[in-house]
């Protein structure tokens, strides 16, 4: 059954493969790491555009609205990259479900 969030199998028909629990749990974790980091973005985005506009022509207050916007930015690039880098080594690895596991959940 397909939906949102992936293939949902029957959890008592589980085969696991020898090491694949590991780098599961590293993407679930990469994954909830990029939801978070998204957010706090949008959220830090909000804050530096509201300071922005109410510093009206302060430029310690513009500036540091600025440094918010770039900083914020940055971070967004840095877990950006995290994902990349987290594709290329399961490429390397042989794992190509490192970004997509397989969720297993009750049979419908």
């Amino acid at each position: 059954m397909a939906t949102l969030f992936g293939n949902i199998k029957d959890p008592t028909n589980y085969q696991s493969v020898e090491g694949s629990g590991l780098f599961v749990l590293i993407s679930n974790i990469l994954k909830f790491a990029g939801v978070i980091a998204g957010l706090f973005f949008i959220v830090q985005i909000i804050l530096a555009g509201y300071g922005y506009i109410s510093a009206s022509g302060d430029p310690k207050k513009t500036e540091a609205s600025w440094n918010k916007i770039w900083q914020s930015a940055i971070g967004l690039l840095i877990v950006a990259s995290a994902f990349v880098l987290a594709s290329v080594i399961g490429k390397l690895v042989g794992i190509d479900n490192i970004l997509a596991p397989t969720i297993y959940g009750p049979s419908n």
